[in-house]
């Protein structure tokens, strides 16, 4: 069998495609004219004749190959598995970079055609056209004659670069299938080969035992993506210092975050792997593994607004939900579920955005198609929120999965439980199990999974299990969908429900485990309603007299709670609210109010108190500008508070911020405020727990 390169791409696309795909779109696809992919199209339906499958070309539906799956399946293998001679030109640019990055020598162009078999003109237009990629890296590419090609730049930027690559052709069951050293993927193919041969196999099976433990002991999960990003990355990073390429990190930056959970987690993870590797590893990566760690924190279910900065994220994220609200005409600003949503999302998003760190999201030309308009608002909205911030496009995808999410949302009667394993991002998944619960009005609870939590995971507690990825060969029964669900996906699931639910209606343990189930939600239920009603005990409202400054005030309200046996060392716990007002605002816009927050051993129970003040003090808002404050609000956790009182803190703070909260808290009136925190709280309970 031989093809081109291009008809390689375009076979492989049809088979993988659910539905009909017009002309067009493979055109624009493959960046040809669509004459050229009706020539193509004969030596196509030759080679699927020999495998027993038919191209059917419907005019104005489009083309789709016909037969059996099992048929289709070993036409796929024997494509991805041929080596193949010919490379469309975005794989011969991708080997090219791939061959540029590697090394810090210059390469000659006739070498690098003799390597893809073209001539040196073909590699030099590949080049013209790697140039504007690599400034999208900061990264550039070095042209002389007699001299050769070779890429300059910082380290940091090179490694980003080759990161990028990998995460841009190699998806991602093909990196869990490399990292578990299984049987290769079936999907694997001469470019993934390529990339993933950068890395050396053994090493990267001893950093994936250490970024497992790494990975135990943070307070969060990380997702699939984040994971592997950081197994890829501490590979890359110890091929380049065994060649002697080192790099440097801010050293002001590296004192600031020693003190964080996350820099003890990487210390620890880059001293266990210079013992593994016999090799010394600069304190700077120490810096780069801790931002990756505190880059990827993912929320799922567990909305900690409570941690660090997120109540100025949440302000910035109320935002982004007003103006998406008003150009929709759909108020979706009393919605909190969107609103820890996308705190949860846009914490580490920004992170990664302000340190340079690279987003990319593969959905991203699906998204645009199916939610052009939303896309536009959204993107004009974190434009406005975010003035100083360039927000990638990819970026912006993941927040319109968000927004659709909840435009999507219809609660129907129903009474099946599905479990989606999805490692393309919270949002992606969440969008999933939106469009699921949307089309299949069977399906009442969807609870979203990675690859890595199945083998952990009693699958026998769902009625259906749904993946967007391939699934190992003893993984239970599961359908394979793309993450936004095609219509003949749906269709499958529809087929399996009604299966399924013939079948529980014929067993009769299904009742067991049912009131099991209801069993295990009352005592969680029970966990989070004492939770909220020690919240609602520590309240207190307290005045302040006479002209104190800031660090005054804290240290009386220190104090007091130190008396009530609230906490430990008021001195210890003044200063780290101290050190983080400083920075960055801890003051509500739009009110007189500013929320402190931390959580901290010296605290020993959780606590919210209201202090009012005789005589307003001027401090940092969220925003960055000077406001009057005459209401302080103090929240406090101990540092080991159980999730329930963490969740129910975070929610409390989410809820500090609407309008009708600002007004009932400055008011001073304890039973006010008591009355409309036990009713948003009870509602809370009702909506999200019970």
């Amino acid at each position: 069998m031989y093809l081109t390169g291009r008809e390689r791409k375009m076979l492989e696309h049809l088979l993988e495609a659910q539905e009909a795909v017009t002309i067009r779109t493979i055109a624009d696809k493959l960046d040809v004219s669509e004459r050229t992919v009706q020539r193509d199209l004969s030596n196509i339906e030759r080679i699927l004749f020999d495998y027993n499958l038919e191209l059917h070309k419907q005019s104005g539906v489009g083309l789709q190959i016909s037969g059996l799956e099992a048929d289709k399946k070993h036409l796929l293998t024997e494509i991805t598995e041929t080596s193949w001679s010919e490379f469309t030109p975005e794989e011969r640019q991708t080997i090219i970079l791939s061959t540029l990055l590697e090394t810090d020598e210059p390469v000659k162009l006739f070498t690098l055609a003799a390597n893809l078999n073209v001539t040196t003109a073909t590699v030099s237009h590949d080049l013209d056209q790697l140039e504007m990629k690599l400034v999208h890296h900061k990264l550039q590419l070095i042209r002389r004659r007699g001299y050769g090609v070779r890429i300059e730049g910082r380290e940091a930027d090179k490694r980003a670069a080759i990161s990028s690559l990998i995460s841009e052709h190699v998806n991602t069951s093909e990196m869990v299938s490399f990292l578990k050293q299984r049987t290769q993927a079936p999907t694997m193919n001469a470019i993934s080969d390529r990339l993933l041969g950068l890395v050396n196999p053994e090493k990267l099976s001893i950093i994936e035992q250490r970024v497992v433990q790494a990975r135990d002991e943070l307070r969060y999960d990380l997702a699939d993506s984040a994971y592997i990003g950081l197994v890829v990355h501490l590979a890359l990073a110890i091929e380049r210092l065994q060649k002697g390429d080192t790099i440097e990190f801010d050293r002001e930056y590296l004192r600031e975050i020693s003190e964080t959970n996350e820099y003890t987690i990487a210390k620890k993870l880059i001293h266990d792997l210079e013992n593994d590797l016999d090799m010394t590893i600069p304190t700077d990566e120490i810096g780069y593994i801790t931002m990756h760690l505190m880059g990827a924190k993912l929320r799922v279910d567990q909305h900690y607004v409570i941690e660090d900065s997120s109540l100025d994220v949440a302000y910035q994220a109320k935002a982004i939900i007003e103006f998406v609200s008003s150009h929709l005409g759909k108020d979706l600003t009393y919605n909190i579920t969107l609103l820890n949503d996308l705190v949860a999302h846009l914490k580490p998003s920004i992170y990664r955005l302000k340190k340079g760190l690279t987003i990319s999201n593969p959905m991203l030309d699906e998204i645009r198609s199916d939610y052009n308009d939303l896309f536009t608002i959204v993107q004009d909205a974190v434009n406005d929120v975010f003035p100083d911030m360039a927000f990638p496009e990819d970026e912006v995808a993941y927040l319109v999965l968000h927004f659709a999410a909840i435009l999507l949302h219809d609660e129907t009667d129903a009474s099946m439980r599905a479990l989606v394993i999805c490692s393309s991002g919270i949002g992606t998944a969440k969008m999933l199990a939106t469009k699921l619960k949307q089309q299949i009005p069977e399906i009442k609870q969807v609870e979203n999974k990675s690859m890595f939590d199945l083998e952990r995971t009693e699958t026998d507690n769902y009625d259906i299990i749904v993946s967007t990825i391939p699934l190992d060969e003893a993984a239970d029964d599961y359908i394979l969908t793309s993450p936004m669900l095609t219509k003949p996906e749906a269709d499958e699931v529809k087929r399996a429900i009604r299966k399924r639910k013939a079948t529980v209606f014929k067993q009769p343990y299904k009742q067991m485990k049912q009131q099991s189930n209801s069993r295990q939600k009352l005592e969680v239920t029970q966990g989070y309603l004492a939770a909220i009603l020690d919240v609602l005990k520590s309240l207190d409202v307290k005045h302040l007299s006479g002209n104190m400054s800031l660090e005054s005030l804290l240290q009386e309200a220190c104090e007091q709670l130190a008396g009530s046996s609230v906490i430990r060392d008021p001195g210890n716990v003044k200063r780290v609210l101290i050190d983080r007002q400083a920075k960055s605002g801890l003051g509500i816009p739009g009110s007189h109010l500013a929320l402190f927050h931390t959580r901290t051993a010296d605290v020993m129970q959780p606590s919210f108190t209201v202090y009012t003040l005789d005589s307003p003090i001027t401090i940092k808002s969220m925003d960055g500008s000077d406001m009057m404050m005459n209401t302080l609000l103090l929240m406090l956790a101990p540092a080991d508070a159980d999730q329930e009182v963490l969740e129910a803190l975070s929610y409390l703070s989410s809820l500090i911020i609407e309008e009708e909260s600002i007004q009932t808290l400055e008011s001073g009136n304890v039973d006010r405020i008591e009355e409309h925190l036990s009713k948003h709280f009870y509602k809370w309970l009702n909506e999200n727990i019970m």
